[in-house]
């Protein structure tokens, strides 16, 4: 939804901002010509299908069909909704996001209140932590320094039942807000309570930085959970959530290798040892949703786990995740610890150039793969070797088309000595080539041709003589015209992105991304010659409907009047179907 952010700010932001720049930071593109590729980031493919037009300002994949503007390149890849891609965008350019009516509408009003209090409540935290000499204890006993404590925002919840409460109000909207926000519970009566309590106090930031959740963790071994998160809220889904990913890429410009630990507090310690690359996800298995948010963070990434069974488990569970993920250029490692050791302890024995050897030395998932797969399985015999390949086939069908498939599928058959007869997903392997040009109607080819240069309305005068010619999209035709007369310097982009919340959006992004050939002024030669037989066609078209008319009975003194015109006018030699 556009909410009431103002035409006008869409059109300036559309105008600063280069579309190239917003997807080269979250996909690697090549230079092809006068545009730019890449292997599409919306699904999995082996050659490049995914072109970005910095002419049009507008990106298309001929594989799959995702196409759009730099708005909803952030709405789709960073799962963004309107308001916030918006601004995303607008923070990249210096501008504020305006709002007509002088307030924003209330979904995303909403949205920012719970924002607001869940910082408040990080705030309040952050001033209880030196009032609790007991807090203060553990955090020196953890080796946590105070830079590390205020990079992460570390905090206190103390013992009582209404702390949040009484310093973030209880009147009933804030009320309503702390519920929202998963901060207060309810006991079997009805009454609201601190949900955190005499807990350290781990705020967990999205990727803008904004708090969204906590984690809690207590200090007896006594108190049970150890570790509490927040609910989930209309801000937090813990499937889609990284603890410290803001803090990751606030530290690296180029990140190329990313880490994933069981813990905070690990995560805390390697960021302090001077590896801040660490993140953790937060009291779940590593979901599908991780796993891409990992790989666009870095095309390198380990999953780090404890040496016994839990552990074993988490990190088959990550593989499965991440077999879909695994185009070419991305790899994963394992990297399992000794027993009763996690990374806060062993970087605290070996320093960040010990455990920095550790993970260089973590396994690849082909071996991870391969050792689990033949795990209790007697590779000496045949019924063995069978059943290695039973296992691995549904798996490595997972993986997306690529060498590191094939690569798979040859080390399976050298091991089992089975084919591996993977069955190709037809999304994933249908042919990807772009389209043969098709025969289209005349007013398609000139709205795609205006929408190719949208200054070309310029030289067109009014009235539109078109208009007469009854077909579909004439109307349409004449509205982009009007609006590219009336914003000098509108761009492709910003003109279409006027249609956003109306019908013929979609009908106008696939015209913006279908290929129009020919060089500029070949492409405008062609555009009027467009408008030119539309004309005519029109003429066609009333001198015909008059004539018939005739047959049935006779015409007015001005319907005569306009057919004698009509039958005067030069007949055109017959044009291609409109």
């Amino acid at each position: 939804m556009r909410g009431l952010i103002p035409d006008s700010f869409i059109d300036e932001l559309l105008a600063r901002v280069d579309i190239v720049d917003v997807i080269e930071r979250r996909v690697p593109l090549k230079k092809a010509g006068r545009e730019w590729t890449a292997c599409c980031p919306f699904h999995n493919e082996r050659s490049p299908s995914f072109s970005v037009s910095p002419a049009k300002q507008f990106y298309h994949c001929f594989g799959c069909g995702a196409h759009g503007t730099a708005i909803r390149f952030l709405m789709d890849y960073d799962r963004l909704e309107f308001p916030d891609a918006v601004e995303e965008l607008a923070q990249t350019v210096g501008l504020t996001v305006p709002n007509e009516g002088g307030r924003e509408a209330a979904p995303h009003e909403d949205k920012t209140d719970l924002y607001a209090l869940l910082d408040a409540a990080a705030g309040w935290y952050e001033g209880e932590l030196p009032r609790s000499a007991e807090a203060q204890a553990y955090c020196k006993k953890r080796g946590l320094d105070t830079t590390t404590i205020k990079r992460f925002r570390l905090g206190w919840a103390p013992a009582g039942y209404d702390g949040v409460i009484k310093s973030l109000g209880d009147s009933p909207r804030r009320m309503e807000l702390l519920t929202a926000a998963g901060m207060v519970a309810s006991n079997e009566k009805g009454n609201k309570y601190d949900r955190f309590r005499a807990r350290l106090m781990f705020p967990i930031l999205d990727r803008r930085g904004r708090v969204i959740a906590f984690g809690g963790r207590v200090l007896s071994s006594e108190q049970s959970p150890k570790y509490l998160n927040s609910p989930e809220t209309p801000l937090f889904h813990k499937g889609r959530e990284l603890f410290a990913l803001w803090q990751v890429k606030q530290a690296n410009q180029s990140l190329t290798r990313i880490v994933v630990v069981e813990g905070y507090m690990d995560v805390i310690a390697l960021h302090q040892a001077g590896l801040p690359i660490a993140v953790a996800t937060l009291g779940t298995a590593t979901t599908p949703e991780h796993t891409e948010l990992l790989f666009r963070a870095a095309p390198d990434v380990v999953f780090c786990f404890d040496g016994d069974r839990a552990g074993r488990a988490a990190a088959w569970k990550a593989l499965e995740s991440a077999l879909p993920r695994l185009r070419d250029g991305r790899q994963a490692y394992f990297l399992f610890l000794p027993d009763g050791e996690d990374p806060d302890s062993l970087v605290r024995k070996e320093g960040r150039e010990g455990f920095e050897k550790r993970l260089k030395e973590a396994m690849p998932l082909s071996d991870y793969f391969f050792n689990e797969l033949s795990h209790e399985v007697d590779m000496a015999s045949l019924d063995g070797r069978a059943r290695l390949a039973e296992r691995a086939r549904p798996l490595l069908a997972k993986l997306p088309d690529g060498a590191f498939r094939d690569l798979l599928a040859q080390e399976l058959e050298k091991r089992s000595g089975a084919r591996a007869m993977l069955q190709a997903d037809p999304a994933t392997h249908r042919a990807l080539q772009r389209p043969m040009a098709v025969q289209r109607s005349l007013v398609r080819s000139a709205i795609s041709l205006l929408l190719t240069q949208p200054d070309l309305a310029d030289q067109v005068e009014k009235p539109y003589r078109f208009l007469r010619l009854d077909k579909p999209g004439v109307e349409l035709l004449a509205e982009l015209l009007d609006l590219a007369r009336t914003r000098p310097g509108i761009n492709p982009a910003m003109l279409v992105e006027h249609f956003a919340e109306r019908a013929e959006y979609p009908s106008l992004q696939k015209l913006m991304a279908a290929a129009v050939v020919g060089e500029p002024a070949a492409q405008a030669e062609e555009f009027f010659d467009a408008l030119r037989r539309m004309e005519e066609q029109a003429i066609t078209q009333r001198r015909n409907a008059l004539t018939a008319k005739s047959r049935e009975r006779a015409l007015d003194s001005a319907e005569k009047t306009e057919l004698r015109e009509l039958l005067a006018a030069r007949v055109p030699p017959p044009a291609a179907p409109a």
